[in-house]
């Protein structure tokens, strides 16, 4: 049985140019970056060009660029790099939406005393922008915003966000995650101050992610113990994994140009369900959105039931953020939405890669409906 892959925003297969290019990294040119000798200088300068490459897929400088983990890392080194001196003002401004990378460490800072505030979003998954401003104020330490949202694809207005914070005096972090690669970003002309990123979201391989940072007093570092990554992020490189983020980096630059046609893909999807399923409903700004995401809900089924039917026949998809599988809880994305939970218990996420045919859309097309009408004999039985 051949697997149809329509979870890329969980995670993507890497490019064969990035297997590659991790090779040597995994094999031969095995030196600690931090040693003088030539194994270990080739390791550095490995990582440079990767920082490079990283940097350029975002408009970014390559000395803006610190090395991390994946998105989560980041995520926290951002938000509590910048509260780490526990003095002055500690309000945070977060939306409903956010991935639960930010959405736990607001909640965390939160328990710990710190003021958050979590802006509203519309019934299509739109900030309310009008909120978002009021509740800046002087107090106001940080503000965090998703650049599009991981289960609807919704993209925020990045642009008028930082123009916003900026305007205030109010540094802002961006979590991209499911944007980099996906839609053009140029931080050298939009005023944020950080940004997330992770390999593994854009054909790269996981457990590497950066966080774009303008400016390096702006923040303190959250771990101690080596001089890596300007102080900010010490301990030794994943160097194979550095230079496999910086060669998928420069691949997704290359490919940019794909996503419209990966768009129409989607569309055909969402079309061809609305058509053959009449309990579906589409979820979130269909005009505004990253041109591989679909939300999708079959109102009155449970979303796991539908999901294991499709696994087994192939068809590979998730009911929203690979960090919360498991729960029982509708998505709280949706819930933010006003969403009703005869919808959000059913919501499908089907995400594309720039890699998906035309004929993995039409087995799908062939293979949901069948599954949907036989869940829904089932509830009704």
């Amino acid at each position: 049985m051949k697997t149809i892959y329509l979870d890329n925003n969980a995670t993507t297969q890497p490019a064969p140019e990035v297997l590659d290019a991790m090779q040597p990294y995994l094999r031969d040119h095995f030196g600690n970056p931090s040693s003088v000798h030539g194994l270990g200088q080739r390791a550095a300068h490995a990582i440079d060009h990767a920082r490079e490459q990283v940097a350029s897929l975002i408009g970014a400088k390559p000395s803006q660029i610190v090395f991390t983990s994946g998105g989560t890392e980041s995520n926290n080194l951002a938000i509590q790099g910048v509260l780490a001196d526990g003095i002055g003002s500690r309000h945070l401004v977060t939306t409903a939406v956010e991935h639960p990378a930010v959405l736990e460490v607001c909640q965390h800072l939160a328990d710990g005393g710190d003021a958050v505030t979590f802006a509203r979003v519309d019934s299509q998954g739109r900030l309310d922008l009008d909120q978002f401003e009021s509740e800046i104020t002087e107090r106001t330490a940080l503000a965090s915003v998703m650049w599009a949202n991981n289960e609807t694809g919704v993209i925020s207005p990045i642009e008028e966000i930082a123009r916003i914070t900026s305007e205030r005096g109010v540094p802002l972090h961006v979590d991209a995650v499911n944007a980099v690669g996906k839609v053009p970003i140029d931080l050298d002309r939009i005023p944020v101050d950080m940004l997330s990123v992770s390999a593994h979201k854009l054909h790269g391989p996981k457990g590497v992610g950066a966080l774009f940072v303008r400016n390096s007093r702006l923040m303190r570092p959250l771990f101690f113990g080596g001089r890596q990554e300007r102080d900010m992020r010490p301990g030794t490189e994943n160097v194979a994994g550095i230079v496999g983020f910086g060669a998928a980096a420069q691949s997704a630059a290359e490919a940019m140009d794909t996503w419209p046609a990966t768009a129409r893909l989607r569309d055909r999807l969402e079309e061809g369900i609305c058509r053959r399923v009449p309990i579906a409903q589409v979820n979130g700004d269909p005009l505004n959105r990253l041109p591989n995401t679909s939300n999708i809900s079959f109102e009155a089924l449970m979303a796991e039931a539908v999901l294991l039917s499709l696994s087994e026949q192939g068809v590979c998809a998730s009911s929203g953020s690979a960090c919360s599988s498991g729960s029982v809880e509708p998505s709280h994305v949706l819930a933010a939405m006003g969403i009703d939970r005869r919808h959000a218990h059913g919501a499908i996420r089907f995400s594309l890669s720039r890699y998906t045919t035309p004929d993995e859309i039409d087995a799908t097309l062939e293979i949901l409906p069948p599954i949907i009408e036989r869940l829904a004999r089932l509830m009704t039985a």
